[in-house]
């Protein structure tokens, strides 16, 4: 019904189409109409004041059976839709199964680099908001209609594998080595803190003396040791991808890129956009307020700096992306701007197709979580604790068997915390709250799949066909109608802006709208059932369709 407002606004406005279509709001007020144009940036072009142009405009436009009134109010021209022809319009859409309602044409190849969690270290609560964001914007280009590599970079190789392995060898050489999250945290954990007891700084010696060694690769002890328990740490971190949903078609990791790096650094040292400084190869981006950038120690080893410049050059190799998009904690922004600017520097190519997704911090009525001091909740821990609330939420719901009780409570802890992290603005920290993700009531997932479970559970009552022929609507089934159908533009803000956020939000409005429908509205045993249960089916659809976009599964029944 937009299109045609945009239509008849382009016969009367000097203006593109697509630049109308930006234009158009949606009154805060549904007397006020349901579609509103603003004036103000025709007042400079007809050298008059936004009240007389909106008045001149609304009295040419004519109605007709899709705009059924016109009016001019104060800068604005109010169009109010025909809503039996609107409720008919979008129900079809949404019900034609040869059609993806909301599903758009975009055909760019993107990729999206998320979760990076590195070896060696524990997989915390911090690492599943990068991840969850990083899945859901995959799966909005997705349905935007682009080629999407999902792609995993994970630090294999660098300082943090030297303290494991060195604590490893000197402090628990008579422990088992296992694929188990906690025990693998546990000795990173561990070295950190011997190393900062250590007031010497030969423990630290000891360390880099490791460091050097992998990164030599002439040990054989050394790398044997390395890569069992690298394959160790990224078995465990398989489980994890799996119960999230995520499926990575690209894993690049910082042992493949070691020697490009180290040589892209002498490279750019031998072409002056590099300097040796105390011995270190380093970029001096202070000009540019974005202070030093250290490719090189003064030992020669490289640091993940020299690395993220060699990975860049590979990605655009293995792939002929159109975009490159970084999903990365906004801890790391300065070096994501440091990246962007060597690479300008260097004159790449392809360094403006390059955008960084920054997310803020989760925290836990406890304060911050960090895997380098241990004061972080395990995401096994967490989930586990998850799905004990959740369990004891169903028991008091329904009597299952064990499989199924089990199944329903992954799926609702899972929605519980992607929900709770991906409504919020990726730039706000999270307090998560337990209880508040996981109410049945609410903002929040587990109230979005009992919306999806009851429109489920309407639909399985009655035998009769759908039709999307309607003679009269209610209040409740136009609201819900109209916020039907603004799940397309919904998500082509979303995929702009990168932000599932504007999905999730639309998706607890949409339930909300569905929930004083049926509530308001009797829909089997009306007059209207066929009509009603195609209406329930569309919203079935969408809030499916919306969920699938933030990576949660729905359930036929809660």
């Amino acid at each position: 019904m937009k299109q045609f407002v945009v239509e008849i606004l382009a016969k009367h406005v000097k203006l593109k189409k697509q630049e109308i279509e930006s234009l158009i709001e949606i009154p805060p007020n549904p007397e006020l109409g349901d579609y509103s144009f603003p004036c103000f940036i025709l007042a400079k072009k007809h050298k008059k004041n936004p009240v007389e142009i909106s008045k001149e405009i609304a009295e040419k436009i004519k109605p007709n059976k899709e705009i059924s009134e016109i009016k001019a109010v104060g800068s604005y021209i109010n169009f109010f839709v025909n809503k039996k022809i609107l409720a008919e319009n979008v129900v079809k859409e949404i019900l034609n199964k040869k059609r993806n309602y909301g599903k758009q044409k975009q055909n760019k190849k993107i990729m999206v680099e998320f979760s990076q969690a590195n070896t060696h270290k524990a997989f915390h609560v911090g690492h599943i908001r990068g991840t969850t964001l990083g899945e859901s914007i995959s799966r909005i280009l997705e349905f935007s209609g682009n080629k999407v590599i999902r792609a995993n970079y994970q630090g294999d190789t660098g300082m943090h594998v030297a303290k494991w392995l060195w604590n490893y060898l000197k402090n628990h050489k008579k422990e088992k080595i296992k694929p188990d999250e906690s025990w693998m945290a546990s000795i990173y954990v561990d070295a950190v803190k011997r190393l900062a007891d250590d007031k010497t700084g030969k423990l630290q010696e000891e360390v880099e003396e490791i460091n050097r060694r992998l990164e030599e690769g002439k040990d054989r002890k050394l790398n044997q040791l390395w890569k069992k328990t690298r394959d160790f740490s990224l078995k465990s971190f398989q489980t994890i991808y799996k119960e999230l949903g995520t499926k990575f078609g690209k894993y690049y990791f910082e042992s493949q890129v070691e020697n490009r790096a180290k040589q892209l650094s002498l490279e750019l040292l031998k072409k002056k956009i590099a300097l040796k400084s105390d011995g270190a190869v380093i970029v001096n981006l202070e000009k540019y307020g974005l202070g030093v950038w250290v490719l090189l120690r003064k030992d020669g080893t490289v640091l993940y700096s020299a690395k993220d410049l060699a990975l860049v050059e590979k990605k655009f190799q293995d792939y002929r992306l159109d975009e490159c998009i970084y999903v990365i904690a906004d801890s790391q922004t300065l070096h994501l701007n440091q990246l962007l600017k060597t690479l300008d520097l260097m004159k790449f190519k392809n360094s403006k197709k390059c955008k960084h997704v920054s997310f803020s911090l989760v925290r836990l009525p406890s304060g911050k979580m960090s895997s380098r001091t241990g004061e972080n909740i395990l995401y096994s821990d967490f989930v586990s604790e998850m799905k004990e609330y959740a369990r004891s939420e169903i028991k008091q719901r329904a009597e299952l068997e064990k499989k199924e009780l089990e199944n329903r409570a992954l799926k609702i802890s899972t929605a519980a915390i992607k929900y709770s992290f991906l409504k919020q603005d990726t730039n706000k920290i999270i307090v998560f709250d337990k209880q508040e993700a996981l109410n049945f009531e609410g903002d929040t997932g587990p109230y979005l799949q009992y919306s999806y479970a009851r429109a489920s559970s309407i639909l399985r009552k009655s035998k009769k066909k759908l039709q999307v022929k309607v003679a009269d609507l209610t209040n409740s089934e136009i609201e819900l109608i109209k916020k039907l159908s603004q799940f397309p533009e919904i998500v082509i803000k979303a995929r702009e802006q990168l932000s599932p956020a504007l999905i999730a939000n639309h998706s607890f409005e949409l339930a909300q709208k569905f929930s004083e429908f049926y509530h308001q509205t009797k829909v089997i045993g009306s007059e209207l059932e066929q009509f009603r249960l195609a209406l329930v089916q569309a919203f079935r659809i969408v809030i499916k369709q919306s969920l699938f976009l933030l990576g949660i599964e729905v359930m036929e029944e809660m």
